[in-house]
């Protein structure tokens, strides 16, 4: 009786499965001719269908085949659902714009998943291991890196490069790759069935599935992107906006004069204009670094007050959003009276509900941020924008505009004092061509467009460095027998610091100026904040 019931129960089990599991796909309806056979043609088809993994052709997908480098960064990126980055300068020698997978490469790189193979090449052809695919894929997830300890079942333990020896750890554990027969084979190269089980079994974990699956339908923003009108006319302004990721437009249309007066020169169409297009203006108040006339309004309590009550007057007179103050080289002994007026000006424009963001350098030490009590101006603003460029300056000992380091550093010394969600990073659309001598002193300098660097990159025809501290490229060149030296903004070097400011939970970010970037950097800068925002589980 007992065998009879056990033989039932094994019947109505097999009977359950064989009736609930998916059925392989017809020959008829695969998408490829030559995956009947194979282990994963389920995965290849649903692969396909999303985009994700194509054919070597348009009807065979040659499943056991090698995958090389460049196809695997290319189903990478689009299993994480990021744009090809159409970058200005290339990161690789090896790697074309012309080729189909320049893109790919150039958005992985920027994202900071892959530095290629060294000497600035990539040797997208090159096929990968399974050691570097369980790299790339637990970067890509920001998975914890454990200690190589957990890899003692696999009896190849000791064939593992020591450098890949802890991602092959995290990734057997998430069970997203796995050996056979006690060992992982990490030299043997990964064919491209074995990458579409990897990628199904990704994109089909609630682990990941459905992070990507929001953020994929997210079409919007939630970071603050502040761009500053400098020497455009409205017309050209907007058209960059609209081709940019601004969604709050700073024009620059209040100055503090010497009467001590908030002169006005709204172009109400433009405020028109940024509703329409489903942005904020937040105005510019500047005071043209005029130390004098600064003091006199912030010491005089009438002058202050009219000052105050006419910001609060345009506001409304134009229906404002906010209002962008930017008071730069006040005196330290104007500190508390600064403090005062900002307290007051939030108060008033608050009252209005209009927002209010102070632009503020970062804490240097020195007595061009002596006059700012960050602490005490993020209780009244609403946000405080830091300024991070002009680490060298004309004049200066030539270096970069904003290393990556040293905006890290900064941005280390004001979380303690502000909160993060009330800081907006500032960053710099342009660069500086520094002209030097045989000791590397400073001869002179020029400021540069990013269209005008990558000009006279390419002209130049010299090599890029990649200094991978101040993530950003480095070159040299020679002009009338003098050296010149030029540390470039781009795509990666901006995305670096945008992921930066993303990692740390900034409020958003605010760009010197509209009208100098290459339109290049927009899309790369979106996958930034698209993969920044990434929050993957790290268990299985």
């Amino acid at each position: 009786m007992k065998k009879i019931i056990l033989l039932m129960l094994i019947g109505t089990l097999l009977f359950s499965y064989t009736t609930t599991r998916q059925e392989p796909a017809s020959a008829a309806t695969l998408p490829y001719h030559d995956i009947s056979t194979s282990y994963a043609r389920e995965a290849i088809s649903r692969l396909h269908a999303g985009g994700i993994m194509q054919g070597t052709t348009t009807t065979a997908f040659s499943p056991k085949r090698s995958v090389t480098r460049a196809e695997f960064i290319t189903v990478l990126m689009r299993a994480l659902g990021i744009t090809p980055a159409s970058s200005a300068i290339p990161a690789y020698t090896d790697v074309p714009r012309s080729t189909w997978y320049y893109g790919a490469i150039q958005a992985a790189t920027e994202l900071g998943l892959t530095s290629g193979l060294g000497n600035g090449t990539f040797q997208p052809d090159q096929v990968l291991t399974r050691q570097e695919a369980a790299v790339w894929l637990t970067k890509a997830l920001k998975q914890d890196i454990p200690t190589a300890s957990s890899l003692s079942a696999y009896r190849d333990t000791s064939s593992i490069a020591a450098w890949a020896k802890p991602y092959v750890a995290a990734i057997s554990t998430l069970g997203l790759m796995q050996g056979s027969e006690g060992r992982f084979y990490p030299l043997q190269s990964i064919t491209r069935q074995e990458t579409a089980v990897i990628f199904d079994r990704l994109l089909e974990d609630t682990r990941w599935k459905n992070k990507l699956t929001a953020n994929a339908e997210s079409t919007t923003s939630t970071a603050i992107h502040i761009g500053w009108q400098y020497g455009q006319s409205t017309e050209a302004y907007q058209r960059s906006v609209l081709q940019s990721n601004i969604n709050v437009l700073s024009p620059r249309w209040y100055f503090l004069e010497s009467t001590g007066q908030i002169s006005d020169s709204t172009v109400p169409s433009l405020n028109t204009w940024a509703k329409a297009n489903g942005k904020q203006v937040w105005a510019m108040v500047g005071n043209r670094f005029d130390q004098k006339a600064t003091h006199q309004m912030l010491a005089s309590d009438s002058l202050s007050s009219t000052a105050i009550q006419s910001i609060k007057s345009y506001v409304q007179k134009y229906n404002l959003a906010g209002i962008n103050l930017d008071f730069e080289n006040v005196h330290a002994s104007d500190r508390d009276l600064f403090t005062s007026f900002i307290a007051k000006l939030a108060e008033e424009l608050h009252n209005a509900e209009a927002v209010l963001s102070v632009d503020l350098p970062p804490d240097l030490g020195s007595d061009w941020s002596a006059a700012y009590n960050y602490a005490e101006l993020a209780k009244h603003a609403d946000y405080l924008v830091i300024m991070a460029y002009d680490e060298h300056w004309t004049g200066y000992k030539a270096g970069s505009v904003a290393s990556l380091n040293w905006v890290e550093q900064h941005l280390d010394k004001l979380l303690p004092q502000v909160p993060a969600d009330q800081l907006i990073l500032g960053m710099p659309l342009y660069t500086r061509d520094w002209a030097i001598n045989a000791q590397g002193a400073t001869l002179s300098s020029e400021d540069l467009s990013l269209p005008e660097q990558n000009k006279r990159v390419q002209a130049a025809g010299s090599s890029l460095k990649w200094n991978s501290a101040a993530s950003q490229y480095t070159t040299e060149y020679w002009k009338a027998n003098t050296k010149h030296r030029i540390w470039l903004e781009d795509a990666r070097s901006l995305s670096a610091k945008l992921q930066l400011g993303t990692n740390l939970g900034l409020a958003g970010y605010a760009y010197w100026h509209i009208g100098g970037e290459s339109s290049d950097i927009w899309a790369s800068l979106r996958n930034a904040e698209k993969y920044g925002n990434y929050r993957f589980d790290r268990s299985k």
